[in-house]
């Protein structure tokens, strides 16, 4: 079983990602309340001694259990990573325009991290090696280059998107329906240079 299981809250939000051995873990100890999707896996493990039959349990891949979301509950954002950055911003680099592949790609703040700038999601977005050497230690607006899009934090269901490469189908349109319903801040095109960030 290679894929992870999405794990949600009792009231429905999604809360993260989880091993198949996990997810058995919560079946056993009866913290799963309901499941929801198409797919199940069967996890199948010895013989039972009182009916002699191959015992059998059936995950889904999305379950919902008995506790409440502490996890980014308020403000606070998903983990920053170069890897969800690069994922957020489709691979472009949000100055020039044109897309690369992850290993030319660098994190820009867009104020400088020797000026004082975070590591915040608001304050960083993709760049390729060039334009980022050529901005250096600058402002966009001080290197005379214009941001192509405004940097986002990504609701929780985004995040999750961002962060798995093996989504399954009804994961993946569950995530989707979430996050429409979520979006508090979509990135704003300022350039028609980027037209592929609309999709």
């Amino acid at each position: 079983m290679m894929h992870s299981i999405l794990k949600l809250d009792i009231g429905g939000m999604p809360v993260g990602w989880i091993r198949w051995q996990t997810a058995a873990t919560l079946y056993a100890r009866d913290c799963v309340r309901w499941e929801t999707g198409a797919e199940r896996f069967i996890v199948r493990g010895g013989i039972n001694a009182r009916t002699g039959q191959p015992s059998e349990l059936r995950i889904g891949s999305i379950i919902a259990v008995a506790d409440r979301s502490r996890r980014h509950n308020g403000g606070n954002a998903p983990l920053l990573t170069n890897r969800t950055l690069f994922q957020r911003d489709k691979n472009l680099c949000l100055y020039c325009g044109r897309q690369f592949s992850p290993n030319e790609l660098t994190r820009d703040h867009i104020v400088p991290a020797s000026r004082g700038g975070d590591s915040i999601w608001e304050n960083c977005v993709t760049a390729c090696r060039a334009c980022n050497q050529y901005k250096d230690d600058r402002t966009p607006e001080e290197a005379g280059m214009k941001l192509l899009a405004v940097p986002y934090i990504p609701n929780l269901a985004q995040y999750l998107i961002l962060s798995n490469r093996r989504i399954l189908a009804d994961q993946m349109e569950f995530l989707l329906a979430y996050a429409r319903k979520k979006v508090a801040c979509q990135p704003l095109i300022r350039s028609d240079n980027a037209k592929s960030l609309r999709q």
